[in-house]
């Protein structure tokens, strides 16, 4: 690209992105509750999926087809790094788009793209298989704690990058990268999605140790798999990469959201309701639903949906977050809200990071009576909770203000709805269909 065409980009999508931040932060979700939800809703793709799918399409000159794209602001973010590194893109329909990268045209994600969503990083790998170089920006902290990036950084030296970081960029290059044994020193998400799809066009055979085994990780493996890579030890903790010299397109469905469906799971719950999540996978939320089913939830579940059945008599019920297939930490505050209608003590633990209670505050104004300390909160219920001015601080935290607005006596507004937006898409027409009464504002 250009360096002053480059350069225009910038600056243009700088100016837009602000109008389109000023925007978003004045809007708010006014929700008035108390109101039984009652139907079915169907989940949409796992935003946590789509980004690295969406990354891979950097590994070929091919086309690239993905289905069930859940219609989300991430999604949109991680376009524009794509459109920034010269990947065209053409929308079939609202869920599915065509990508094809061809040949790079350009090797760096601008810290204006990569400071709206850490997961932007994920073009690291790729890029520096396919293109030989990568400038990618550091991400920094986020909200809900630091999430370094060293692990990624480590694998890549491992399999033969020359890494530097240079005014807030990591700087990576390779002829091409040779394949290696690497044990992550911790389990990281988007750091075994980095390294795999880094692999996947290295020479020779690769071994990562320790991977995180989510469903995501999962779901991008067989993606790989079916453009043509040879990856074996799906969904265990141990994967093993055959390079190959290159991949080809493919078109390709990418699993539904886990965390969209126990996130209605907890609001047809908190409602007292009777509803039915489809098109979900309840495997994929087994520690969760077995969790839900111990503090009381009456729940029925298929090979493709949850029915939830009105639980009026919900205990409280202990959690600890962690890696998947344990609790997983993106249904912690959804859960947290429900607690606050169970009858006794609930006592959540947060293992995986460390500012994940910033919801907290929000809840104790609509009444819940919750005691944060560290990495523990104490839940006492059931406590009536009524609307009020709430503040979302991120993507989970907005989810459960929302639900326990649902809950609440009289309106709550939930003001910064950019953070849900992240993560939720069609929320009113969602919950809409399902009763509840709930309008987008300015």
């Amino acid at each position: 690209m250009d360096i002053m065409v480059n350069a225009n980009y910038v600056m243009y999508n700088q100016a837009q992105g602000k109008e389109v931040v000023l925007a978003e932060m004045v809007e708010k979700l006014e929700i008035k509750g108390g109101i039984p939800l009652i139907g079915d809703v169907f989940i949409g793709g796992a935003k946590n999926a789509a980004l690295p799918a969406l990354a891979a399409a950097l590994l070929t000159e091919e086309e690239v087809v993905l289905r069930n794209l859940p219609a989300v602001r991430d999604v949109r973010t991680m376009l524009k790094v794509l459109e920034y590194l010269g990947v065209k893109n053409e929308r079939i329909n609202e869920s599915t788009i065509r990508l094809k990268a061809g040949t790079p045209t350009g090797d760096t994600a601008p810290y204006e793209l990569v400071k709206q969503m850490r997961a932007s990083v994920l073009v690291l790998g790729p890029l520096t298989a396919r293109h030989g170089e990568a400038r990618v920006s550091l991400p920094g902290g986020c909200a809900i704690g630091v999430r370094p990036i060293n692990l990624h950084l480590d694998g890549l030296t491992k399999l033969g990058a020359q890494v530097d970081i240079d005014h807030g960029y990591v700087h990576t290059r390779a002829k091409r990268l040779k394949g290696t044994e690497f044990t992550f020193a911790g389990v990281t998400v988007t750091g075994t999605e980095n390294l795999l799809m880094a692999a996947v066009l290295a020479d020779g055979e690769t071994i990562l140790n320790n991977c995180a085994i989510e469903p995501e990780v999962g779901d991008l493996a067989v993606m790989l798999n079916a453009m043509g890579a040879k990856i074996e030890g799906i969904g265990t903790n141990t994967l093993k990469i055959t390079g190959v010299e290159r991949l080809k397109g493919a078109d390709y469905s990418i699993i539904p959201d886990r965390i969209e469906a126990g996130t209605y799971i907890v609001a047809g719950l908190i409602t007292k309701g009777e509803i039915t999540v489809r098109n979900c996978r309840p495997e994929h939320l087994r520690s969760f639903l077995d969790k839900l089913t111990e503090a009381g939830a009456e729940l029925e579940e298929g090979k493709d949906y949850v029915h939830v059945k009105p639980s009026p008599k919900l205990r409280g019920a202990d959690i600890k977050t962690s890696p998947y297939p344990g609790f997983a930490t993106d249904l912690q505050a959804q859960y947290m809200a429900l607690m606050t209608q169970a009858e006794g003590v609930s006592v959540i633990t947060e293992t995986i990071f460390e500012n994940r209670y910033m919801h907290v505050p929000e809840l104790l104004r609509l009444g819940a009576n919750i005691a944060a300390d560290g990495h523990t909160a104490v839940v006492k219920g059931p406590t009536r909770l009524v609307g009020a001015n709430v503040m979302a601080t991120d993507l989970r935290a907005s989810a459960s203000l929302m639900v326990a607005g649902l809950a609440a006596d009289n309106t709550t507004v939930v003001r910064r709805l950019y953070h849900l937006d992240r993560g939720y898409e069609k929320i009113c027409r969602k919950l809409g269909g399902l009763g509840a009464n709930l309008k987008r504002i300015n």
